[in-house]
């Protein structure tokens, strides 16, 4: 009770003491720090392959599943995902936050010029490439119109879109 009575009797000082306390807290504010969103980019390591003419079932077999061996054994990885499409395989190499992307990304190509003997003749080089999580796409965008052309619709989203 003796805040309130003390508050009425001297407005000027409880405009000061709220004052005060604004001012601590965006002092405290600006030094406080972020930890609920940290800048994490996590080391991925991606090895795309292309087999011109040759179907799904021909790529795992003769390439995914061949450099998913060699790989399969390189120090602190935590996934390892792979898709084989008609005429190109992705292996996608997750690797723990500790790893050094570079030295991931390395080591991943070296066991790749491995096993690049073993691998079709006429495969085009397996590209070993790092990914960086700010490049993906966040959305995707299809555009579909009766009234224009696909060329048009292509000027529409290169220019306004």
């Amino acid at each position: 009770m003796i805040l309130p009575r003390i508050s009425i009797q001297r407005p000027v000082l409880a405009s000061m003491m709220s004052l005060a306390l604004m001012v601590f807290g965006i002092i405290s504010l600006s030094r406080l720090p972020v930890r609920e969103l940290p800048d994490i980019d996590p080391p991925i390591v991606s090895v795309t392959t292309i087999y011109p003419g040759a179907n799904a079932a021909v790529i795992e077999t003769e390439v995914t599943e061949r450099i998913e061996e060699a790989v399969n054994n390189i120090e602190g990885i935590k996934t390892l995902s792979s898709q084989s499409r008609e005429q190109v395989s992705t292996i996608t190499i997750e690797f723990d936050l500790s790893r050094d992307i570079d030295l991931a990304a390395q080591d991943v190509r070296d066991r790749v010029s491995r096993v690049r003997g073993n691998l079709p003749e006429s495969i085009e080089e397996p590209v070993v490439a790092k990914q960086d999580a700010d490049a993906m796409p966040v959305i995707w965008l299809g555009l579909n119109s009766s009234r224009y052309t696909p060329l048009e619709l292509t000027t529409l989203a290169e220019n306004q879109i």
